[in-house]
């Protein structure tokens, strides 16, 4: 179920679509400044690299200004761009495979702190979703801070609600998990 600020942003999502349909390009503007840090947030979950996120997202962004009748004619703009951001993170990832050979990344573990504020908070909650495998990274990202709906999420994926659900599913089962340490230190601090 969509919130209003979720009903909202993809109100606003569509309506600079519209615009960029029309040939409106000082829209293009608008629309990166408006979906910017949540599109990167999505696209680094995917990558799980800032510096390859943010490709990602300037990929799209060509891509937008490339054929800008496309977002404009989607009957649901904001998970279309979501969509592409996504098809263009993964390029980059195929690419960086066959480039090389995927490093190895040591899990991150939550600090140990009497008292967390809410900037380690996210800290840690983005290292938790960070140690989910991508998949299952990507449906949180686009559940919890995007408000989609697992029919939404499952048209992003190209994959099955259920498929959505059951990532989504596995995904908090883990977090709770390793987020528990964390937990524990606010209950007790």
């Amino acid at each position: 179920m969509m919130d209003a600020s979720t009903s909202h942003f993809s109100v606003c999502v569509a309506e600079f679509a519209r615009q960029l349909g029309q040939g409106e390009m000082c829209a293009l503007a608008k629309l990166y400044d408006y979906t910017a840090s949540r599109l990167l947030r999505y696209a680094e979950t995917l990558t799980r690299n800032r510096e390859d996120a943010e490709d990602a997202l300037q990929a799209a962004m060509v891509r937008m200004t490339l054929r800008p009748k496309a977002l404009a004619g989607a009957d649901h703009p904001w998970p279309y761009f979501l969509k592409v951001v996504r098809n263009e993170a993964l390029k980059i990832l195929r690419k960086k495979r066959a480039a090389c050979s995927l490093a190895t990344v040591a899990p991150i573990g939550v600090t140990e702190s009497c008292q967390l504020d809410q900037q380690e908070a996210n800290a840690q909650i983005r290292a938790a979703i960070r140690e989910l495998p991508p998949a299952q990274g990507e449906v949180v990202v686009l559940k919890i801070w995007e408000g989609m709906t697992f029919l939404e999420i499952a048209e992003v994926l190209g994959e099955s609600p259920n498929t959505a659900a059951s990532r989504y599913r596995y995904a908090l089962e883990k977090l709770t998990h390793l987020l528990q340490p964390m937990a524990n230190e606010v209950t007790y601090a």
